[in-house]
């Protein structure tokens, strides 16, 4: 068996993969920032770590897989002004910050257990880890590499690139920042425009606020990750992941923040996934194009032609390589609906064939076998190229489906042949991708009687027969099925 290569985006290119510690694995993922609703693009991050996770347990590692929640701050720098997204969302909803919170996180939870994700080791929460923050900002500062002003701490960047390769992870050169840095709110208090805040001064309508050294405020955006991984991974670890959109700033000045409080590169592998388009836009809220997990599952958005079960996301997402783009459409998901029917039938056909002595044992089948599904092996062992390793299985479902068909009937596989393609098969479509059968049949039929009732209820809202509304709402609420008002007028829902 060849031995795991993966892309370091630090390094840009392959390199096999050799954890610090032998036999064990430190893995770090940033989680979704629980302001409103996972979506679509949300999806391909957690499934992608989760076949990493699923393939380094499969290899033996014991594994520790860190995967935060950001429930508070979220100072972004680039392109927008300073906000804290939980306070802007609690505000909108007429919520407590910590409600609101705890709502999309519940959310987040059901949606990775409808894609069949494991859970992580540990999933901390940046609210948790304040005294954590404060302490790392409060090393930089002692080192000189943070400052002070009117209540916000500023890690200096300018002074970070005279001593360490700033912007080596995402090839940016400092020059060209400081060129195409805009002006935003806080840049008059800044040394240099390029420098981003570990700590933010709390304006007077700031809900969430800490006490700290320097005022109450909050934490910046990026610190948050740098802390978390630090304290359950240790100063250095082998794997931090994410989504290329974090590549900068979250991820460039995690390594700066880290590098300078630990005195050492905080990961060894930098792995990122691509990102999720429609009509080659990134999908994002900034760009009104976002298809959340709710509406994908019952097929209650006006791009979507049907509803899309969870694993039929899941199997779409893993025909492609995570370093690739994948183009959102109805097209390829009704494609991708239909290949999972194919493969699980194909699937089910293989387990129960068995080795016939009295039929003639054909080698060149046998060897068509053991060559495709060895090369599963090589393939996942290329970077996780799971899109090959489907390809692969595949091309096999072909011949499984001539032995059901009697195109074969004369012929066997041999017996050792026979059960390395039932392991393979199993362990790759249960075990390592992580799909799992569904009845698309009853999900179509209670899309099809939830939608009636969704018409119907608003219906019933329009001729202000609020009476039938709730009691629609509230006997489904007593069945576990949750109906989800959107501020446009769309309505989802989710079973708890």
């Amino acid at each position: 068996m060849s031995s795991l290569k993966v892309y370091n985006s630090y390094s840009r290119q392959k390199e096999n993969f050799e954890p610090i510690v032998p036999g064990h694995v430190g893995m770090y993922v940033c989680g979704p920032t629980v302001s409103g609703e996972s979506h679509l693009g949300h999806a391909r991050p957690y499934i992608t770590f989760d076949v990493i996770f699923r393939y380094l347990i499969y290899l033996g590692y014991k594994v520790r897989y860190v995967r935060n929640i950001t429930d508070a701050g979220h100072f972004e720098e680039e392109g927008r002004q300073a906000e804290d997204k939980i306070s802007k969302k609690a505000v909108i909803e007429k919520l407590e910050p910590m409600e609101l919170v705890q709502k999309y996180t519940n959310l987040f939870h059901w949606a990775m257990r409808k894609f069949n994700t494991l859970d992580p080791s540990i999933e901390p929460t940046a609210t948790g880890h304040i005294v954590e923050q404060i302490d790392m900002i409060r090393k930089i500062m002692a080192d000189g590499y943070a400052y002070e002003a009117n209540g916000s701490v500023y890690f200096d960047v300018k002074k970070y690139a005279e001593h360490y390769p700033y912007g080596k992870l995402s090839g940016r050169i400092l020059e060209d920042l400081i060129e195409s840095t805009r002006e935003l709110e806080s840049q008059g208090e800044k040394h240099n425009w390029q420098d981003f805040a570990l700590w933010k001064a709390a304006p007077p309508e700031h809900i969430m606020r800490w006490n700290s050294p320097w005022g109450e405020g909050f934490p910046g955006w990026h610190i948050e990750c740098s802390a978390m991984s630090t304290k359950y991974l240790g100063k250095e670890f082998d794997i931090h992941g994410g989504g290329m959109d974090l590549l900068f700033p979250h991820h460039e000045s995690e390594i700066a923040q880290s590098t300078i409080c630990n005195k050492h590169m905080p990961a060894r592998y930098w792995i990122h996934n691509n990102m999720i388009t429609i009509n080659g836009k990134k999908m994002g809220k900034s760009y009104n194009n976002v298809i959340t997990l709710t509406e994908l599952f019952s097929g209650r958005n006006p791009v979507l032609e049907q509803a899309y079960s969870p694993m039929t996301i899941r199997f779409f997402i893993l025909q492609t390589h995570y370093r690739s783009t994948l183009d959102f459409s109805n097209e390829a998901l009704q494609a991708a609906e239909k290949g999972l029917k194919r493969l699980w039938e194909a699937y089910g056909d293989l387990q129960k064939l068995e080795f016939d002595p009295a039929k003639k044992n054909d080698a060149e089948l046998d060897a068509h076998f053991t060559k495709y599904c060895k090369e599963f092996d090589e393939f996942i062992n290329d970077d996780f190229n799971t899109a090959k390793v489907l390809a692969n299985m595949f091309t096999l479902v072909s011949s499984i489906n001539s032995f059901k068909s009697g195109a074969l009937e004369k012929v066997s596989l041999s017996a050792q042949t026979l059960d390395f393609a039932k392991k393979q098969f199993r362990n790759y479509i249960e075990d390592i991708l992580g799909l799992k059968e569904e009845n698309a049949a009853d999900q179509q039929k209670l899309n099809g009687v939830m939608n009636l009732l969704i018409d119907i209820r608003k219906e019933a809202r329009s001729k202000k027969d609020y009476a039938t509304s709730d009691k629609i709402r509230n006997q489904l609420l007593e069945m576990g099925i949750l109906l989800k008002d959107e501020k446009d007028g769309r309505v989802s829902y989710v079973i708890e």
